[in-house]
């Protein structure tokens, strides 16, 4: 992929963040896009929030019932994802979370929650506008254990293992340099650490001409791994016991997946 044609990309995935931020924060303004895209067919947006609800969404009721209970409003219209990592990182009290992508910080929040009282949640997101609502949500929900850095998740704003688990729900499959994202996981994670996230997944078979001709770039689908990509990313960043297992289908050859994956203890 070239510098132009990565750039491009990247500023189109950051025009739609803001959209859809923007749809909650001015919800006059009427939604018109979402982190994922603007077409009704090619979006992984879970459906029926207000940032995604001009685009629709292969996936729909990611968190448990009554698991947003008590979350601001806000947080809930601004979920952008294609499933539901609190759900597969086992979190525990005392923890330190890293969500890559934090939007509008649901997950974030929801992992404070977890970790609470002794852990503490971190999200980071390249969009001033997220940022913007997710701090807004942080304190109408008066969490404490909190903090949203702006930043980018293939040059995260966090020193060597500093977090414990590291989140992320369908946003590594919008990056240009899918590598870096991997080796910035296994740096920021302490050793033991692991990860507990959700992507976009292409089945092996799938070229990138397939995957291209299934989805656009922005709507989650064009830029996904392929299950053997993402396997073979983590060993060279460093993991071990890594697995990617496919949970609801997106588009033909590709579906919503469970990726989890280890830091050694000697690393």
């Amino acid at each position: 992929m070239s510098n132009q044609t990565s750039t491009g990309l990247r500023e189109e995935v950051r025009s739609n963040y803001a959209a859809a931020a923007r749809a909650v924060l001015e919800p006059t303004a009427g939604a018109s896009a979402s982190c994922c895209g603007t077409s009704t067919d090619d979006s992984c947006c879970g459906a029926g929030s207000a940032a995604a609800e001009a685009v629709g969404g292969f996936s729909e009721n990611l968190y448990r019932e009554g698991e947003t209970e008590g979350l601001p409003e806000e947080a809930v219209l601004a979920s952008l994802g294609c499933g539901n990592p609190i759900a597969v990182a086992d979190l525990h009290e005392g923890e330190r979370v890293l969500d890559l992508g934090s939007g509008g910080g649901i997950d974030v929040l929801l992992s404070a929650r977890r970790v609470a009282p002794t852990g503490f949640a971190y999200g980071v997101d390249m969009t001033d506008e997220m940022l913007t609502l997710a701090r807004a949500n942080t304190a109408r929900a008066g969490a404490d254990n909190v903090e949203f850095r702006k930043g980018d998740i293939e040059n995260l704003p966090l020193p060597d293992a500093s977090v414990d688990v590291v989140i992320s729900n369908c946003v590594i499959n919008l990056s240009t340099d899918k590598p870096a994202v991997l080796a910035e996981m296994f740096r920021v994670l302490a050793p033991g650490g692991r990860i507990g996230i959700t992507d976009v997944v292409a089945e092996d078979h799938m070229s990138p001409a397939q995957r291209a001709a299934a989805g656009s770039y922005v709507g989650c689908i064009a830029g996904a791994l392929s299950r053997a990509e993402y396997l073979d990313g983590l060993a060279v960043a460093g993991f071990t016991d890594a697995s990617v297992t496919f949970t609801n289908e997106a588009a033909p050859g590709m579906h919503s997946a469970i990726i989890q994956a280890a830091k050694p203890v000697t690393a």
